[in-house]
């Protein structure tokens, strides 16, 4: 059974963090560089792997805003640390672990943040659409939150990346990250309380910050070499222990003479 307000919140946030990916990650791959600064097979597993980790936390984060739309403040307090902490400490054990390793781990992180930033805007449409039908200040409150999610998931990527000695970069880590997306989200919960029109400014606001952000962090993506080719083998024995077989004889070679029997 198909539900329609799952498949237009699933239709707009893949829209959102796909195009994301594409559109600014993909400005570091091939051809619009000459050699692509990451893989990009390991990019959409990295995508897609944010889409099945951001299911829980939009659980999360939708029951944040039930919690929080009731002052019902202990729960909701529960409920935005298990969103915050859990994102943080999916994208840090996404950069330790070895399926994507090297200086382009950035982009993969991007990709992942990205997905789940979709999926919280598909909890966000997904409840607009499902409910009852409402005002135009309604739909553009729904659509700039979707928009704004996503936005502050990309951000806070650049945000919870340690910083690299010799770029000049101060702070950023996890904990910076964590506190930036707690700040984002209650001001989303906040703005909510004022109607449709408050909701809109506190996601307007939340995107010009969002896009502020990356665009002074940006640069690190600059900043990250292109992978050096594979170098060429060396000759020697084969590092699997197995041994060399000598050359099979070319189909076209002439056959050997047979050797005569020898003369009584």
């Amino acid at each position: 059974m198909v539900v329609a307000s799952l498949t237009i919140g699933a239709l707009v946030g893949v829209v959102l963090s796909g195009g994301f990916v594409y559109w600014e990650v993909g400005r570091y791959a091939t051809p619009q560089v000459p050699v692509s600064r990451f893989d990009e097979r390991k990019e959409m597993f990295a995508y897609t792997a944010g889409l099945f980790v951001g299911v829980p936390l939009a659980v999360a984060y939708v029951l944040f805003r039930e919690a929080f739309a009731g002052l019902v403040l202990i729960e909701a307090a529960i409920f935005l640390a298990g969103l915050v902490v859990g994102t943080e400490v999916a994208q840090r054990m996404l950069l330790r672990s070895r399926f994507w390793p090297g200086a382009a781990r950035p982009f993969y992180a991007l990709g992942f943040r990205a997905a789940v930033g979709g999926i919280l805007a598909l909890a966000i449409v997904a409840q607009y659409a499902g409910g009852p039908l409402g005002s135009a200040l309604d739909l553009a409150q729904a659509a700039a939150t979707a928009v704004a999610v996503v936005a502050l998931e990309v951000a806070g990527t650049l945000v919870s990346l340690p910083p690299v000695p010799g770029t000049g970069r101060q702070g950023g880590g996890p904990i910076t990250g964590g506190v930036v997306a707690t700040i984002g989200f209650l001001l989303l919960g906040f703005g909510s309380f004022d109607g449709p029109a408050g909701g809109l400014a506190a996601a307007l606001l939340l995107l010009a910050g969002c896009g502020l952000f990356y665009q002074r962090l940006r640069p690190i993506l600059d900043r990250i070499a292109a992978p050096e080719p594979p170098s060429t083998p060396t000759a020697g024995p084969s590092p699997y222990g197995r041994t060399e077989r000598a050359p099979l004889p070319s189909s076209t070679a002439p056959a050997p003479e047979p050797t005569p029997p020898p003369r009584p």
